[in-house]
């Protein structure tokens, strides 16, 4: 599972270089991460919106040279010229595919090991992490995403609109995602309505810290 991490550039689940982009399948079941993120959101979520994304950026690359790009590939053109359904479609597929792996069912709790100690240095300690993520969360306007991410092997909390991603070259801040939260209403709307720091809180108790600890340690390799 490391060598693929290390081989796909933190891409989680990434679809290779084919003809077409592709959603590959949920890593656990629509409600095994009850109570935190509930079936139904996971149902739409996954079922109607990520598949959205996928199949518009098929649409949007039909007979392009970059539709055979791996998706890590396709974030790295992303220019302020890039159409917008390349942009947004492209961003959706390779943040929700991260997203996805980025939880997990019984997880939660706090990381350990490297990206322990990088996180108490950084941030004074995870409490403080996690005020700092949760900030960075509540307080993107509108749509978008929180990120934890691995910028010059440093740990830096940011956040991105739509669905921009540290991958892309046009964005104010670049690195190496480690961890991710969709903010759009749709990834929480449903259970916490408008409580967006309630659904901050619920996140933490299915990360995947084991998925994140390999990502951080890829990236300061």
């Amino acid at each position: 599972m490391k060598r693929q991490i290390l081989t796909l550039v933190l891409s989680a689940l990434s679809v290779g270089v084919s003809a077409q982009f592709s959603q590959a399948p949920l890593p656990y079941a629509v409600d095994a991460l009850e109570p935190s993120i509930d079936k139904m959101t996971m149902e739409i979520h996954y079922g109607r919106h990520h598949k959205a994304y996928v199949d518009n950026l098929n649409k949007a690359l039909a007979g392009k040279p970059e539709e055979k790009l791996t998706p890590d590939a396709l974030m790295a053109t992303i220019t302020k010229e890039t159409p917008p359904a390349v942009r947004n479609n492209g961003g959706g597929h390779w943040n929700h595919t991260f997203f996805w792996a980025a939880m997990a069912p019984a997880k939660g709790g706090a990381p350990k090991g490297a990206l322990a100690d990088a996180i108490n240095s950084t941030f004074g300690s995870f409490a403080n992490f996690k005020e700092e993520f949760k900030k960075a969360a509540t307080t993107r306007f509108g749509s978008g995403w929180a990120w934890l991410l691995v910028k010059d092997k440093k740990l830096m909390v940011t956040s991105t609109p739509n669905q921009d991603n540290p991958l892309m070259p046009i964005v104010e801040v670049q690195g190496a995602p480690v961890l991710a939260l969709d903010v759009w209403e749709h990834a929480y709307y449903l259970k916490y309505q408008n409580k967006r720091p309630d659904y901050v809180e619920g996140f933490w108790n299915v990360v995947n810290w084991d998925r994140a600890s390999d990502l951080y340690n890829a990236a300061v390799k």
